[in-house]
């Protein structure tokens, strides 16, 4: 079997809408689509040795074991493979379960389509599915543990943090998009300017000097102190006379501690003797050359989080240990805890593995025990010097002990340090006494306090403490994402998102925009290039200026990886005409129809799609589609228009040379369409059909009419504001025509405004793209023999697998179909052709070239622009 290819869909997709993360492996099953399972001796009894767990998968038989029976009956590897992905990341700890494996229309080769939690591991999960297939079918060893150890590794090295994670978690329950910036824990929940990010616990509201101060441990303690909040006593030192001196005014016990340190690193805790303290110093300066040395409070470790100043959450955390039980060594007790299903690797589980290390083995050496010791009967042998829930802690919920003075003082100390999010490190023999009354200490004030001891504690009740960040940063009112329009579809694409986007600027927005050659933020291009995918709709997303998106959506982004946004407040379809067809399993136009209809899918609820009434395949989606439909028509008795009326509904139509509004029989007129630049004076139709998408687009989503209509008359088509879209530039005695058709409809577009065109002699420049099936290349061939007097036929850059000669061969094929007696020449490159075509120019010409790049050609003409001016310039 092999691996044809691998990706990960990131947002909605062809598979599905609600289920973001899909991982798609394109598998050639080779020889092994002649093997069902139930062909393959022993393949059920070692799948089920190897995995038992596949028992709960019940698969299409509704039951468990369903999957094994259907093993039994006989099933495809494809179909085995997605079983095995999602089950070894679910042992793995990340919990899927959706899964699709289904056949192309090429013989063997499968789609196999199963969910992730974590990108890197889903790829990984796929790739080792199908070892592990392979090695049950030539019935080989495989280590399944090695397996799923290596997910878990992966897994903690790219997943979000407990606490980050509870924040998107409690984000997304609210619909709130989140996109994690860079591969750490840094995020953006919402859209454009309506984003905040975190880090961790660190929010964007949170103050720099506060995290400064938190950070200095004695700057904290004194600001504290002074506002008669109880703290250890004890002071700064920096070497052993400093230690000294503390030492003889404090006594013992103490703590020693890095000024600068975080999580517990570098402490030691309960230190009763000179050399243990001169451990504890040589210990703390490895973090930080000063050191604080405090008096050792006795009690518990508790945490206090308040959010936002308000107290929100309280634990008592215990620092990793072991109970004697007079039996077992110290080693077996920690293996018999470890063995606890609470504890997992990394974050999987409420409580963490206890790991053997340094500070494991310096605790058990002051105790003069080793790991072989059998401590006594009930005996607490303590493994960490800190209670953090990461190296093996336990955490106990007291929230709702803790007493209201305490409360009162926890929210004082937030402000007091400026906190927006605050963890209060507190010991004390417990919070149900004011820490004043019980000889209680404020120990630390952490700033990007974890969660993880509140979400999960290993006792008492779990606290939602992700809620409160979430509304602190979006309190009730506050918007989260911003208006998002996408469009899609064959042709118009391009045009019609810039026209949306004129008007959407016109009316005061900040709008950022993404099109098939660049990405713009207020008619500013700040990427070029082809941009109509999810990067690029998330890049304007990201940007904190923009205040509107307007999305070119193209297939093969979504193909790809899916869309770049969550959820869209309108949808536009331009049309589904025959384009790039026979390419990544799409073949046709119901192929085709299901990617571009991914777009109109994920219209928010009460959210507007708007269709082309006049395109078959466009209305054949209309009844399956979920949001509020709005359609557009070239003919206002179109028999959909005429329906829509009826009913009461809004429609957007050409009638009597006016762009029209029509709710139910009512008219509202925008303009003529003659008035409207990018119409070419009514004479384009296919602008036209664009003007009718991006007007009720826009009046859906609230603009009005005399708005609509002023930010029309404004939109002046060029080569810099829309490139390669009817471009016309005029010389003396000729005119050249630029423009991006490159497909059969959009070709016969240009082939009816031409028709409005006078001239001499109408010459073409065109070419084949590679990547057409024979029949839209010799379609093409064949629209122009009829739309030129003259062809010149030149290569395209990107020939994608076909010869010039094979391509060249089909357009003249189309050609001479025509029926027209038209003389053509091959002209290979696209700067020779359109000089060529200009040097034969005469009175009265119209040169047309179409192309799919067409930078180069606008470059050279402007140049012979400049040069004709020039020239008049020195004759007059």
């Amino acid at each position: 079997m092999k691996i044809e290819k691998i990706q990960a869909l990131r947002g909605p997709n062809i598979w599905s809408i609600r289920r973001k993360k899909l991982i798609q492996m394109r598998l050639d099953l080779e020889e092994m689509e002649n093997y069902p399972t139930n062909k393959i001796d022993g393949f059920r009894e070692r799948i089920q040795k190897l995995i038992p767990s596949l028992i709960t998968h019940r698969c299409s038989e509704g039951v468990e074991g369903g999957f094994f029976h259907r093993i039994e009956t006989g099933t495809w590897m494809g179909h085995v493979i997605e079983h095995i992905a999602l089950e070894i990341q679910t042992l793995a700890g990340m919990d899927v379960g959706f899964g699709r494996t289904r056949e192309t229309k090429s013989p063997g080769i499968y789609n196999v389509v199963f969910n992730y939690i974590e990108e890197n591991a889903g790829i990984y999960a796929g790739e080792e599915a199908v070892k592990i297939a392979e090695a049950l079918i030539e019935d080989k060893e495989y280590d399944i543990q090695a397996c799923i150890h290596k997910l878990k590794e992966i897994r903690e090295r790219v997943r979000l943090g407990p606490s980050t994670g509870s924040i998107v978690e409690e984000a997304v329950s609210r619909k709130i998009p989140w996109i994690r910036l860079g591969t750490n824990s840094l995020v953006q929940l919402g859209y454009g300017v309506n984003q905040q990010r975190f880090q961790a616990t660190i929010t964007g509201k949170t103050s720099s000097i506060a995290v400064d101060i938190a950070c200095n441990k004695e700057l904290t303690k004194k600001m504290l102190h002074d506002a008669a909040i109880p703290v250890p006593i004890g002071d700064l030192i920096v070497d052993e006379e400093g230690l000294n001196e503390v030492i003889s005014k404090i006594g013992y016990p103490i703590v020693l501690k890095p000024l600068d340190g975080n999580h517990g690193k570098g402490s030691s805790i309960n230190v009763n003797d000179w050399e243990a303290a001169k451990i504890g110093l040589e210990h703390a300066q490895k973090y930080s050359r000063k050191v604080i040395v405090e008096k050792y409070i006795t009690g518990y470790d508790f945490r206090v989080l308040v959010i936002n100043n308000k107290m929100v959450a309280a634990a008592r955390r215990v620092p990793a240990h072991v109970v004697g039980d007079g039996e077992m060594t110290i080693q077996q007790l920690i293996d018999k805890e470890n063995s606890d299903p609470r504890r997992g690797y990394g974050h999987e589980n409420v409580l963490t593995e206890i790991e053997v290390d340094k500070d494991t083995m310096e605790l058990l050496e002051k105790l003069h025990y080793t790991l072989e010791t059998v401590p006594q009967k009930g005996e607490i042998v303590y493994l960490k010097s800190t209670a953090n829930l990461s190296t093996g802690g336990t955490s106990i919920d007291v929230t709702d002990m803790v007493h209201p003075e305490n409360i009162t003082m926890a929210e004082r100390v937030s402000k007091i340090i400026g906190l927006d999010v605050c963890g209060i490190d507190i010991m004390a023999e417990n919070l149900t006494q004011p820490l004043k009354e019980s000889g209680a200490a404020i120990i630390e004030v952490n700033a990007a306090p974890g969660f993880r001891m509140h979400l999960a504690p290993s006792e008492g009740l779990p606290r939602n403490v992700a809620a409160p960040v979430v509304d602190m940063l979006y309190p009730p009112g506050k918007p989260y994402t911003i208006p998002i329009i996408a469009v899609t579809g064959t042709n118009g694409k391009t045009t019609t998102t810039r026209l949306i986007s004129h008007i959407v600027k016109s009316n005061g927005y900040r709008v950022g925009f993404t099109t098939s050659d660049g990405i713009y933020i207020q008619n500013t291009m700040l990427t070029k290039g082809d941009t109509t995918g999810p990067l690029s709709a998330e890049f304007v997303l990201k940007d904190p200026t923009v205040e509107f998106a307007v999305l070119e959506t193209a297939r093969g982004g979504i193909l790809r990886s899916g869309l770049g946004f969550s959820q869209c407040d309108i949808g536009v379809l331009t049309n589904i005409e025959e384009d790039h067809l026979g390419m990544n399993d799409i073949h046709n136009l119901k192929d085709l129809t299901k990617v571009k209809r991914v777009v109109l899918d994920s219209v928010k609820k009460g959210g507007w799609s708007v269709l082309n009434a006049d395109n078959e395949y466009s209305m054949k989606i209309m009844n399956d589609i979920d949001s509020n439909i709005a359609i557009f028509s070239m003919d206002e008795n179109n028999p959909h228009i005429v329906k829509f009326a009826k009913e009461g509904r809004i429609t957007c139509i050409y009638e009597e040379g006016f762009v029209t509004i029509k709710k139910g029989d009512w008219k509202i007129r925008i303009g003529k369409a003659k008035d409207f630049p990018i119409t070419m004076e009514g004479k384009a139709r296919f602008m036209i059909e664009n003007v009718l998408a991006a007007s009720l687009a826009s009046y859906l989503y609230g603009f009005g009419i005399e708005d609509i209509s002023n930010s029309l008359r404004t939109f002046i088509p060029s080569a810099q504001l829309t490139p390669g879209r009817l471009n016309i530039f005029k010389f003396k005695s000729f005119k050249v025509l630029i423009d991006f058709a490159h497909n059969p409809s959009g070709y016969e577009a240009i082939e009816d405004y031409l028709k409005n065109v006078e001239s001499t002699k109408k010459i073409g420049i065109i070419s084949g793209v590679g990547d057409r099936r024979d029949s839209d290349i010799r379609e093409c061939g064949k629209i122009a023999g009829r739309m030129f007097d003259y062809i010149i036929i030149r290569n395209e850059k990107h020939l994608r697998g076909r010869t010039e000669e094979e391509i060249n061969g089909l357009i003249i094929d189309g050609i001479n179909e025509a029926g027209r007696d038209v003389s053509y020449e091959i002209i290979p490159k696209e700067i020779e052709a359109l000089k060529h075509a200009m040097g034969m120019a005469e009175d009265g010409t119209f040169i047309t070239a179409l192309s799919d790049v067409i930078s180069n050609a606008i470059d050279l003409v402007q140049e012979y622009q400049a040069r004709e001016i020039q020239e008049e310039d020195k004759n007059s």
